[in-house]
């Protein structure tokens, strides 16, 4: 499980295959002495597991270490990494603690579909200390628009974010000075597809309106 909260930004390193089975090394700031073999970390909020991990070889790498993971023809079908390639950046967070500070909401890391930018404008200008905030407007895949509630929780390429306005299958969020500069949201325009996780307490109360 995750908290939908960013703890550092990797950069793919080497990606590898095609088809049914990719490999990945992401270059990253986490300490990989930590980091188990077999542990499970949120790329762009795809829980992916640790095969291989190591040091920077040199001193003039930009990251303290990297680890290896590989995704499957499941995962492939329904994300972006089918197209990761070579300096793709990814939004990561390692899995939730017994103890941690549960920042945002529980996240499973099992992305349910893709969600397009329609809209992205600055709700406040670019400060030079502070920077914009930015509110973009997304179109959700029928039917999981049903599974989004305006104030609901929504995870966004594995950010926590807060749902402002729904409106049949469009919705916004509003992303602060912050959010835009520790994770990959000021990269994002118009047109891009982002990882959506649905709040997993909406998918229940849904099954449940259901089969009441």
């Amino acid at each position: 499980m995750f908290t939908g909260i960013v703890s550092d930004v990797g950069t793919i390193i080497r990606a590898e295959g095609e088809g049914k089975l990719r490999r990945f090394r992401i270059a990253c700031d986490y300490d990989v002495e930590t980091i188990e073999i077999g542990a499970s970390i949120a790329h762009a909020g795809i829980c992916l597991t640790v095969i291989e991990k190591g040091r920077a070889d040199h001193a003039g790498a930009h990251k303290a270490g990297w680890f290896d993971v590989e995704a499957a023809a499941e995962t492939l079908r329904l994300t972006n990494a089918a197209h990761w390639q070579v300096g793709t950046v990814v939004n990561l967070e390692r899995a939730l603690k017994m103890g941690d500070e549960l920042g945002g909401h529980l996240v499973t890391g099992h992305v349910d579909g893709l969600a397009e930018i329609v809209a992205r404008d600055e709700v406040t200008p670019d400060d030079a200390n502070w920077g914009a905030t930015v509110r973009f407007t997304f179109r959700v895949p029928r039917p999981l628009h049903r599974f989004i509630a305006a104030k609901g929780s929504v995870t966004l390429d594995g950010t926590s974010l807060t749902v402002n306005t729904v409106e049949d299958d469009l919705f916004s969020v509003l992303l602060i000075p912050h959010t835009l500069k520790v994770t990959t949201w000021h990269l994002r325009k118009l047109g891009d597809k982002v990882h959506l996780e649905v709040d997993t307490m909406a998918r229940y109360a849904a099954r449940l309106s259901e089969t009441a």
